[in-house]
């Protein structure tokens, strides 16, 4: 590969990068923002953002890989190296709820444009590491449920969108919403509301 060849590769990317970017603020901002307005706020012409993605769904499902990819990692860094199956569940609550708030009003968007079984499929690795959690939490007797851990997982993750939606239909405020969702799936899998509140209150504070 040419210098000349390898320069403009990078500055493709950049300008993919800059445009997911963009576009990702815009649509928080305007759910309906358009590829002009993207293309405008990104600084760049429209013919180049079309270039990159070829519909505003493509834009828009890219994103939601993207915050999918998100969610996974940090899914998977709240877990980590945590033994207790009911604080690796709080942990890993609280750290996709991070990165969940910022992508909420996308998830929705989403909904419009990927499907809800679009986003499932996407989500199908972090819901098999929660029902591997939720498997030990049952086994040890930390959690109680007459749902098998597959199925508790789903539940879980219905949890954290009806949450989001909440939030954005105006019905909880959003500096509440991190620690209410951690309850929220705790006690779904079959905690007490004091024990699950006194395990979430001490990893937020």
């Amino acid at each position: 590969m040419t210098a000349m060849t390898t320069g403009h590769t990078s500055r493709a990317d950049a300008n993919r990068r800059r445009i997911l970017d963009v576009a990702l603020a815009e649509l928080l901002r305007d759910p309906d923002a358009s590829m002009d307005q993207i293309a405008r706020a990104a600084g760049v012409v429209r013919r180049t953002v079309y270039g990159h993605f070829p519909s505003r769904e493509a834009l828009i499902s890219t994103l939601t890989d993207e915050a999918v990819e998100s969610l996974a990692a940090a899914h998977a860094a709240g877990r980590a190296g945590v033994a207790d199956p009911a604080e690796a569940v709080a942990r890993s609550a609280l750290a996709v709820w991070e990165i969940a708030d910022r992508y909420r009003l996308l998830v929705a968007l989403a909904q419009r444009t990927v499907t809800v079984q679009g986003i499932r499929e996407r989500l199908t690795p972090v819901r098999e590491a929660c029902a591997e959690l939720l498997q030990r939490g049952l086994d040890r007797g930390t959690f109680g449920s007459p749902l098998p851990a597959p199925a508790l997982a789903y539940v879980h993750e219905q949890i954290l969108f009806g949450v989001m939606e909440a939030v954005n239909d105006g019905l909880l405020p959003p500096a509440e919403a991190e620690g209410a969702a951690a309850v929220a799936v705790l006690t779904a899998a079959g905690m007490s509301p004091e024990r699950a509140t006194a395990l979430v209150a001490g990893l937020s504070g």
